[in-house]
């Protein structure tokens, strides 16, 4: 059966945004406060092929197109408002992780350097004990629970608020009584067999991360029909599979896992269509943080000179409203994405 899909285009920022909202001529993109889209883009996809026709939005309004979760302001997680970006900083307890394994992977370091992300102007900080880079294989509970739960305790006594980076039900719970916030699942809650039932029992914010495969397996060549609409289509019932297990949708944040079980353009086009993702109806957050992708497009192979390209990736999803940012570098993504907002909003640029 054909299905319908809805692409905001025709980006307003800052006075520009404010105007067309006021006058009825656009539309408030995921709940932003400075964004808002003039056009959308209707996608049709049957086993015909796809189709794709843009019209303004009050074309879309008068047709009466179901843009309400596109437009719909996202609730605060973990008592952060997503009216703004924000940015979640990475703490990987871990030997191999693929940009800074080794380096903070005792509890002093982890958490000192938590602290440091804290002082630059992370907002969350994620907490993660096992490696999820390309080619990597899996830990035992008890090795990420000795890695990750001393730091989450640490880094709550120095005031952050803490996700847990696992796809373990059993670490979800230890680290949900160590006072973890929000639980990050790169598998979005596939992995373990009571990984669902877990979230829902604990009650916390849960990020659900696309994969195509598993990490020893993803970059083998993956395939997609239409990444795009495919990512949407997998998030989306992983969306619907929470919320009939009970996790309010108010609980549930996406991630299109750039970077897991997907070529560089496939990354590339999931970015381009970015927006398209708002109409999930709940936050978005993108990570692309020294990932092969921005060394594939910038011809850096070493991660931690993938800092530029880094934040031009985070200040482009920023800007097509992505509500959080996974990053490795904090104080450099703040300044760019500042002074983006500032050249798009010169009134209300607080960030």
């Amino acid at each position: 059966m054909p299905r319908s899909y809805y692409r905001s285009l025709g980006l307003l920022w800052g006075p520009d945004a404010y105007r067309a909202l006021d006058e009825g001529r656009a539309g408030r993109l995921g709940g932003s406060d400075f964004i808002a889209f003039a056009l959308v883009e209707v996608i049709t996809r049957s086993a015909a092929g796809i189709s794709r026709q843009t019209i303004t939005y009050g074309e879309a309004q008068a047709a009466g197109l179901p843009l309400g979760l596109l437009e719909a302001v996202r609730p605060a997680i973990a008592g952060i408002a997503l009216n703004r970006p924000r940015i979640m900083g990475i703490v990987n307890v871990t030997p191999d992780s693929f940009s800074d394994g080794g380096l903070h992977a005792d509890t002093a370091a982890a958490i000192a350097h938590g602290k440091a992300m804290l002082q630059e102007g992370a907002h969350i900080l994620d907490v993660g004990g096992e490696s999820t880079r390309p080619g990597s294989k899996g830990v035992p509970v008890a090795a990420e629970l000795k890695r990750t739960i001393p730091v989450i305790e640490g880094l709550n006594r120095a005031g952050a608020v803490v996700s847990i980076d696992t796809r373990k039900p059993e670490v979800m719970a230890a680290a949900a009584l160590a006072r973890a916030a929000i639980i990050n699942d790169v598998s979005a809650l596939t992995f373990g067999e009571n990984s669902l039932s877990m979230a829902a029992s604990l009650g916390l914010p849960v990020v659900l991360m696309h994969a195509q495969g598993t990490p020893e397996t993803m970059q083998i060549d993956p395939t997609y029909d239409d990444v795009a609409l495919d990512v949407y289509d997998w998030l989306e019932g992983r969306v619907n599979a929470c919320i009939a297990a009970g996790i309010d949708r108010s609980l549930l944040v996406v991630d299109p896992g750039i970077g897991f079980g997907k070529t560089s353009m496939h990354n590339a086009e999931l970015l381009q269509q970015l927006t398209l993702l708002h109409g999930l109806g709940v936050p978005l957050l993108v990570g692309l943080s020294r990932k092969g992708f921005t060394g594939a497009l910038t011809g850096e192979k070493e991660p931690t000179g993938r800092v530029f390209g880094s934040v031009s990736g985070a200040v482009h999803a920023a800007l097509h409203g992505a509500q959080i940012l996974r990053v490795h570098d904090v104080k450099p993504t703040r300044q760019g994405i500042s002074v983006a907002m500032a050249a798009v909003d010169p009134v209300s640029s607080g960030f």
